[in-house]
Formats: C-alpha cells, structure tokens, sequence
C-alpha cells in the first residue's frame, strides 16, 4: 500500500524543520482519535479553530475601537489573521512548524470578551478572576462544537495558555507567537491610530523611530529580521536587547497615547457598564440563558453566565442590552 500523504508530510518534517522544532508525528491529543489520511494533528487543529464558530464570532468583537466608524480598522478576526502572516513568516525563517504555529495564532484570542481589553477588565471585577488566554482554552476544549470541544493537541493548547503573561511556551512554535502577537498588535493598532487621528509619526518616542522606523511595514520588517537573526539556532526565541528594549518603550507609548487615552476613556466605559449590567440581569434571571451555557457549565450559572457574556461580539451584546433596557420605539 502507498505512504498515506500524512506519513509522508510527519517523515519529511524530520529532515526539513529544525532539530528544535515541534514535529506532528509526536503531538498527543487530550484524547485519542483515528488520524487523517491526508492531514497532520497539527493541520487538523487549524482546521478546526478556523471552521469554528468561536473563530468566526471574532470578525464582530473590537481590538481597540468600539464601534468604529470605517470599515479598515481591525478585528479580532484580522489581528489574528496578521499574527499567524507574522509568526509563520518567523517560523519559516527558523524552520520551525508553520502548522503549529498558524494553529497557536488563529486560536490565541477565542477567549477574548466584547469590547476588547475593558470586557475582560469588567469580567474580571466581577468574579474576581478571568484571563483571556485561559478563556479560549476553555472555549476551545469545552465550549466549541456544542460543548464537546475541538480535542486539540496540546502543544496548541500550551501555545494558546501561554500566548501572554508570565507562563513561557513549551514549543519554540508558541514562543514565536508570545512575540509575533506583541508585534502584530503594536504595528497594527498603531496604523488604526494613525488612521484615526489619534497619534502621528512624529509623535513616536526618537528611540522607537531610530530602531523600527515610523511605518507600520518597517515596524514588523525590523521586528521579525531581529527575531530571526536573534534566535537562529537556538533552543528559545528572543530579541537583540536594543530591539526589545524598543518594543517595551513602544508598548508603553501606546499604552499612554492609545490604549488608555481620554480619547477612547468614554467608549470603554460604556462597553464595560453594558457587560456590568448585562451580568447583573443574567445573574437575577438564569432562566433567559441559553440552556446549553448551565448544561456546559455543570450547573454552575456564574461560570455559565462568564462563558456567554464573554463569547458575545460587540454588536451582539449592544443588541441585547437594547432588548433588555431601552425602550421600544
């Protein structure tokens, strides 16, 4: 019988990626399953985060702007997109797993609420603790395909945990998009600002122009080279120190100018006060949830209630605190 197409793409993988490279043929699932034919258990997990509705609901919930006006400014859905562009352009640089890498990317975020970082704020006040990156893992192996879960392998699952905060990646893959993400979001939201009128070029800290550059292209340009170049042959992904310190002086502009402005302060307070009261009525009347949320949650209506509330897109939840509270015309 011929080579099954899946066996041959898991032995080529050997001789072409890098010895530091995740390899498909060593990947394990939470639980075990026939395999494909044709594809990897590292193609399969793309393949299903982005057939999935979670992924799909991305391309109506905010990455800065709420409600923006104008249809170029970016999604959750496009972040994502641009995260994996970014990290397998990396990956390919350092032979690393571009399958496992697209996978990390287009899953990282599932877990993020409506309104962007001020929903995940607003959870986060209100039951004390909620993580976006903990969140798609959950939205990924319990909520997804009518709360069966998408059994992913775990070297997407450590990926998608570990994508932020503290935690390091298991998988040079995953360490990949830890940066890539940074990167992605940074560039990206600084050309939406851009667009915007928020920022100009000139408004960039001289170490951040000097370093790179003032265009969103030669950002990530100077960015993905760096990466490369600085963790070529090694068994972690970093950046040259001049690199890294001119992202964090980047991230902590755009923390100031953008991410907390006085510009952007009266949207974000209104996308929170919507999710506040939106929990509070869900939590007076579990009744109006959809059944599958309690089912999903093993009766537990405040781990219920997080889970829908944080799945909704931003025009979703508008549209119900409209037909909870605002007077019919």
């Amino acid at each position: 019988m011929s080579l099954l197409i899946r066996e041959r793409t898991e032995k080529e993988e050997y001789q072409r990626l890098s010895p530091f490279a995740a390899k498909s043929a060593e990947a394990r699932r939470l639980h075990d399953e026939e395999e494909c034919t044709i594809r990897t258990k590292f193609q399969r997990d793309r393949d299903r985060i982005l057939h999935s509705k979670p992924f799909r609901r991305l391309k109506h919930k905010t990455q800065v702007y709420i409600a923006p006006t104008g249809d170029h400014y970016r999604t959750r859905m496009t972040h994502s997109l641009e995260v994996a562009q970014i990290c397998r352009t990396i990956g390919r640089g350092l032979r690393l797993n571009e399958d496992l890498i697209e996978a990390i990317s287009l899953g990282h975020d599932v877990g993020h609420t409506p309104f962007g970082h001020v929903g995940e704020e607003a959870l986060a006040s209100i039951i004390g603790r909620f993580e976006h990156n903990e969140q798609s893992v959950r939205v990924l192996t319990v909520l997804s395909n009518n709360g069966k879960g998408l059994n992913l392998t775990e070297q997407v699952l450590d990926g998608i945990l570990h994508h932020t905060g503290s935690g390091i990646p298991k998988t040079l893959e995953g360490q990949v998009v830890k940066t890539g993400d940074r990167i992605a979001y940074l560039c990206h939201d600084y050309d939406d600002a851009l667009r915007a009128g928020l920022l100009s070029k000139n408004d960039l800290p001289a170490e951040v122009k000097r370093a790179i550059g003032t265009t969103t292209s030669e950002m990530i340009t100077a960015m993905v080279i760096d990466m490369i170049s600085s963790s070529e042959r090694k068994e972690s992904i970093s950046l040259s120190r001049e690199i890294w310190n001119a992202m964090n002086e980047f991230r902590t502009f755009m923390f100031e100018k953008v991410y907390l402005s006085n510009e952007l302060k009266e949207e974000r307070s209104k996308g929170r006060l919507i999710l506040e009261i939106l929990f509070d009525y869900y939590r007076h009347h579990p009744e109006v949830l959809p059944p599958e949320y309690l089912e999903w949650s093993e009766g537990d209506a405040e781990r219920a209630i997080t889970d829908y509330i944080a799945g909704l897109t931003d025009n979703y939840a508008i549209s119900i605190f409209k037909h909870f509270f605002i007077p019919k015309e």
